[in-house]
């Protein structure tokens, strides 16, 4: 244990996902050890995320505008959805580049022993650009969603969970990933080739 600061410092790097109490002592120092340069500018860095960053108003994508690049992207297919569950499953996608449609970002999955049930998800948010309402109602009927959740556990609860609900839209296509991701990993690690498989192998539902 260090004191005052230091310690503190220390605690709330700890409390970051993938930061362990070694790893947070190491960036701790490195800060202490820092240009106030640097310093300053992580600062102004971590303000601006929590400042200038919003959430876009189709897909619920992290974006510097009212609408995120995928949505303001004209060339952009609007009749294809593809649903994950946190931004950075978006990236994901796109690095297989073989995706050329439109996102939904869930900003997380059906977790019922954390307290994450439909409400907290932007399922609704799904429901209606199905419906042709809200902020892209301007735009083409959905004539397909992909469903991408993560292949563990709560990914799947979640995926099982939409596909009753858009069984009953008219003329959709629901699919989900084809094999090539392994169980129980996530999204975000997956390789380029494996997700590109994945994506172009997709399944109906």
């Amino acid at each position: 244990m260090f004191e005052g600061p230091v310690q503190d410092l220390i605690d709330e790097l700890g409390r970051l996902p993938g930061v362990g109490p070694k790893s947070a002592q190491r960036i701790a120092f490195h800060l202490l050890a820092a240009d106030p340069v640097d310093v300053t500018r992580l600062q102004d860095v971590l303000q601006k995320v929590k400042q200038g960053v919003m959430f876009c108003e189709v897909c619920g994508n992290v974006s510097a505008a009212v609408r995120c690049r995928y949505c303001a992207d004209a060339r952009r297919d609007p009749t294809i959805v593809c649903v994950v569950e946190e931004p950075k499953d978006v990236l994901a996608v796109e690095r297989t580049r073989e995706f050329k449609g439109r996102y939904h970002v869930l900003g997380g999955a059906l977790d019922p022993l954390a307290g994450i049930g439909p409400d907290g998800l932007r399922i609704r948010e799904l429901l209606a650009r199905l419906g042709g309402t809200g902020p892209a109602s301007d735009e083409a009927d959905i004539a397909e969603v992909i469903i991408a959740t993560d292949p563990n556990t709560e990914g799947e609860a979640t995926a099982t969970y939409l596909v009753r609900l858009l069984r009953d839209f008219p003329g959709l296509s629901v699919t989900r990933l084809a094999s090539g991701l392994p169980m129980g990993g996530d999204l975000e690690f997956a390789d380029e080739l494996t997700l590109g498989r994945a994506l172009s192998g997709r399944r109906a539902l």
